[in-house]
């Protein structure tokens, strides 16, 4: 739990906090929960990819981040089609 949202792991609520401390800091503009992406392949919506924040940076450029202790199969799987489907995106991973 952190500012009364509860985040699905510690290290998420840390990074969430870190976020804030970046944003008093201007070293980033803003930041927000949970971006969506779907996954749709020949006109199919298969699932969904769900980031963990969306960060705007001072340039405007965007990052899509997911704050990761494992990575399952499931998400290789959604982070691997959505690099694919989003190639203009920039997707990272927080460890």
């Amino acid at each position: 739990m952190y500012n009364d949202v509860l985040y699905d792991s510690m290290r998420e609520a840390a990074y969430a906090r870190e976020l804030d401390l970046r944003v008093k800091a201007k070293d980033i503009i803003t930041w927000s929960r949970q971006p969506k992406f779907p996954i749709v392949v020949n006109g199919k919506k298969i699932c969904t990819y769900i980031a963990d924040f969306e960060v705007i940076n001072n340039n405007d450029t965007i990052d899509y981040i997911d704050v990761k202790g494992i990575e399952t199969k499931d998400f290789k799987l959604k982070w691997k089609l959505v690099q694919a489907l989003y190639p203009e995106m920039n997707f990272k991973i927080v460890k």
